[in-house]
């Protein structure tokens, strides 16, 4: 499997994962700025709704089981940025209309 077929598998495997605030998945929510494979090492970087999100720890621990569980990932980092911000536009368009944005 490639690396881009690789990296989309972890993408597909991070779906699995939900912001319990708001029932919908980190991957969808636009919480998930890059996913990059190399050598079977998944580098996820994401960002959170809020710095001050009471699920913070619970979503990144998710993020990374979720991405090590993707078929050819051996491990994965999870690192967490605040640059860009999290804004509402980064949600998934389909997503966006389902919550009334």
């Amino acid at each position: 499997m490639s690396e881009t077929d690789l990296a989309e598998a972890v993408r597909q495997e991070l779906r699995g994962v939900m912001d319990p605030e708001l029932g919908i998945n980190i991957v969808d929510l636009g919480l998930v700025y890059d996913v990059e494979v190399e050598d079977g090492h998944a580098k996820v970087t994401m960002t959170l709704t809020s710095p001050g999100c009471p699920a913070g720890g619970q979503i990144l621990m998710s993020a990374q089981h979720a991405a090590e569980a993707a078929e050819g990932i051996e491990k994965a980092d999870v690192n967490l940025v605040w640059k860009p911000f999290w804004t509402p536009d980064r949600i998934d368009a389909a997503t966006r209309a389902m919550m009334g944005f």
